[in-house]
Protein backbone atom coordinates (compact mmCIF):
# COMPACT_ATOMS: atom_id res chain seq x y z
CA UNK A 1 0.00 0.00 0.00
CA UNK A 2 1.00 3.37 -0.75
CA UNK A 3 0.73 6.95 0.56
CA UNK A 4 -0.54 9.75 -1.98
CA UNK A 5 3.06 11.05 -2.47
CA UNK A 6 4.42 7.19 -3.01
CA UNK A 7 1.58 6.97 -5.44
CA UNK A 8 2.29 10.76 -7.20
CA UNK A 9 5.95 9.77 -7.69
CA UNK A 10 5.31 6.07 -8.81
CA UNK A 11 2.59 6.84 -10.89
CA UNK A 12 2.89 10.37 -12.25
CA UNK A 13 0.64 10.44 -15.28
CA UNK A 14 -2.24 9.44 -13.54
CA UNK A 15 -1.48 11.11 -10.30
CA UNK A 16 -1.54 14.38 -12.95
CA UNK A 17 -5.32 13.41 -14.42
CA UNK A 18 -6.35 13.19 -11.01
CA UNK A 19 -4.92 16.63 -10.11
CA UNK A 20 -6.38 18.45 -13.12
CA UNK A 21 -9.94 16.31 -12.98
CA UNK A 22 -10.27 16.88 -9.10
CA UNK A 23 -9.64 20.52 -9.59
CA UNK A 24 -12.02 21.05 -12.11
CA UNK A 25 -14.78 19.41 -10.51
CA UNK A 26 -14.10 21.49 -7.25
CA UNK A 27 -12.48 18.71 -5.27
CA UNK A 28 -16.00 16.30 -6.30
CA UNK A 29 -15.04 12.95 -6.34
CA UNK A 30 -17.42 9.99 -6.27
CA UNK A 31 -16.56 7.20 -3.61
CA UNK A 32 -17.64 3.67 -4.00
CA UNK A 33 -18.02 1.55 -1.05
CA UNK A 34 -19.33 -1.41 -0.29
CA UNK A 35 -22.85 -1.74 1.59
CA UNK A 36 -24.35 -4.26 4.46
CA UNK A 37 -25.74 -6.22 2.35
CA UNK A 38 -22.59 -6.48 -0.06
CA UNK A 39 -23.75 -4.33 -2.97
CA UNK A 40 -21.75 -0.93 -4.06
CA UNK A 41 -22.62 1.95 -3.06
CA UNK A 42 -21.52 5.29 -5.04
CA UNK A 43 -21.77 8.52 -3.18
CA UNK A 44 -20.01 11.82 -3.61
CA UNK A 45 -17.31 12.97 -1.30
CA UNK A 46 -14.43 15.83 -1.38
CA UNK A 47 -11.19 14.28 -0.93
CA UNK A 48 -8.44 16.38 -0.08
CA UNK A 49 -4.51 16.05 -0.40
CA UNK A 50 -2.74 16.85 2.88
CA UNK A 51 0.53 16.53 4.15
CA UNK A 52 0.88 14.05 1.30
CA UNK A 53 -1.81 12.01 2.70
CA UNK A 54 -5.21 11.65 0.67
CA UNK A 55 -7.86 12.35 3.20
CA UNK A 56 -11.46 11.37 2.48
CA UNK A 57 -12.62 13.41 5.11
CA UNK A 58 -16.56 14.53 5.09
CA UNK A 59 -19.73 14.78 7.27
CA UNK A 60 -19.59 12.28 10.10
CA UNK A 61 -22.43 9.12 10.57
CA UNK A 62 -22.80 9.43 7.17
CA UNK A 63 -23.97 5.54 5.19
CA UNK A 64 -20.37 5.66 3.34
CA UNK A 65 -18.40 6.12 6.72
CA UNK A 66 -20.30 3.17 8.11
CA UNK A 67 -19.21 1.58 5.17
CA UNK A 68 -15.72 2.25 5.63
CA UNK A 69 -15.71 1.66 9.26
CA UNK A 70 -17.32 -2.54 8.43
CA UNK A 71 -15.21 -2.50 5.68
CA UNK A 72 -12.57 -0.16 4.40
CA UNK A 73 -12.32 -1.12 0.79
CA UNK A 74 -13.03 1.95 -2.15
CA UNK A 75 -12.89 3.14 -4.94
CA UNK A 76 -12.30 7.06 -5.63
CA UNK A 77 -13.64 8.18 -9.26
CA UNK A 78 -13.11 11.98 -10.19
CA UNK A 79 -16.68 13.41 -11.62
CA UNK A 80 -16.80 13.17 -15.46
CA UNK A 81 -19.36 14.52 -16.80
CA UNK A 82 -17.92 14.31 -20.66
CA UNK A 83 -18.51 11.13 -22.29
CA UNK A 84 -15.82 12.09 -25.05
CA UNK A 85 -13.12 12.44 -21.47
CA UNK A 86 -11.85 15.00 -23.53
CA UNK A 87 -9.88 16.20 -19.60
CA UNK A 88 -8.79 12.37 -19.10
CA UNK A 89 -10.28 10.12 -15.90
CA UNK A 90 -8.80 8.31 -12.88
CA UNK A 91 -9.72 5.78 -10.90
CA UNK A 92 -7.88 5.63 -7.53
CA UNK A 93 -8.26 2.03 -5.03
CA UNK A 94 -7.51 1.36 -1.70
CA UNK A 95 -8.02 1.00 1.93
CA UNK A 96 -8.56 3.39 4.77
CA UNK A 97 -7.61 3.35 8.41
CA UNK A 98 -8.89 5.98 10.66
CA UNK A 99 -5.96 8.19 11.65
CA UNK A 100 -5.15 9.00 15.29
CA UNK A 101 -3.30 11.99 15.68
CA UNK A 102 -5.20 14.79 16.85
CA UNK A 103 -2.53 17.63 16.31
CA UNK A 104 -2.64 16.22 12.25
CA UNK A 105 -6.76 16.54 12.69
CA UNK A 106 -6.13 20.24 13.35
CA UNK A 107 -3.50 21.31 11.18
CA UNK A 108 -5.95 19.78 8.63
CA UNK A 109 -8.85 21.86 9.97
CA UNK A 110 -6.65 24.80 10.02
CA UNK A 111 -5.85 24.09 6.41
CA UNK A 112 -9.55 23.56 5.28
CA UNK A 113 -10.00 26.53 7.14
CA UNK A 114 -7.93 28.55 5.17
CA UNK A 115 -8.50 26.92 1.99
CA UNK A 116 -12.40 27.10 1.96
CA UNK A 117 -13.47 29.39 4.83
CA UNK A 118 -15.32 26.06 6.38
CA UNK A 119 -14.49 25.94 9.58
CA UNK A 120 -13.98 22.63 11.33
CA UNK A 121 -10.86 24.15 13.86
CA UNK A 122 -11.35 23.02 17.80
CA UNK A 123 -13.60 19.65 16.76
CA UNK A 124 -12.79 15.90 17.01
CA UNK A 125 -12.54 13.88 13.75
CA UNK A 126 -13.96 10.83 14.43
CA UNK A 127 -12.96 9.01 12.27
CA UNK A 128 -10.48 10.46 9.91
CA UNK A 129 -9.81 8.53 7.30
CA UNK A 130 -6.61 8.60 5.16
CA UNK A 131 -6.07 6.37 1.90
CA UNK A 132 -3.77 3.85 1.61
CA UNK A 133 -3.32 3.22 -1.73
CA UNK A 134 -3.41 -0.26 -3.24
CA UNK A 135 -3.96 0.72 -7.37
CA UNK A 136 -4.84 3.21 -9.69
CA UNK A 137 -6.10 4.08 -13.59
CA UNK A 138 -6.65 6.56 -15.70
CA UNK A 139 -7.83 7.28 -19.04
CA UNK A 140 -7.32 10.15 -21.60
CA UNK A 141 -7.32 10.26 -25.65
CA UNK A 142 -4.50 10.90 -27.33
CA UNK A 143 -4.15 11.68 -31.04
CA UNK A 144 -7.51 10.40 -31.21
CA UNK A 145 -7.09 6.80 -29.18
CA UNK A 146 -8.03 6.28 -25.79
CA UNK A 147 -4.82 5.36 -23.37
CA UNK A 148 -5.87 3.45 -20.56
CA UNK A 149 -2.71 4.31 -17.64
CA UNK A 150 -2.34 1.11 -14.82
CA UNK A 151 -0.28 1.68 -11.70
CA UNK A 152 0.18 -0.94 -8.84
CA UNK A 153 2.66 0.01 -6.03
CA UNK A 154 6.13 -1.07 -6.59
CA UNK A 155 5.33 -1.55 -10.47
CA UNK A 156 5.87 1.12 -13.25
CA UNK A 157 2.87 3.32 -14.86
CA UNK A 158 1.73 0.72 -17.80
CA UNK A 159 -0.11 2.56 -21.09
CA UNK A 160 -1.80 0.07 -22.83
CA UNK A 161 -3.28 1.93 -26.18
CA UNK A 162 -6.99 1.07 -27.51
CA UNK A 163 -7.75 1.90 -31.15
Amino acid sequence: MSTWDEFTAGAPRIAEIFRRRHAKAGNLCMLATIRSDGFPRISPIEPRIFEGRLVVAGMPDTTKFRDLARDPRFCLHTATVDTHVADGDAKIFGRVHDEQDEAMHQRFADALFAETGFDLRGRQFRPFYVADLIGASSVEIVDGAMEVTIWKPGEPERVVRKS
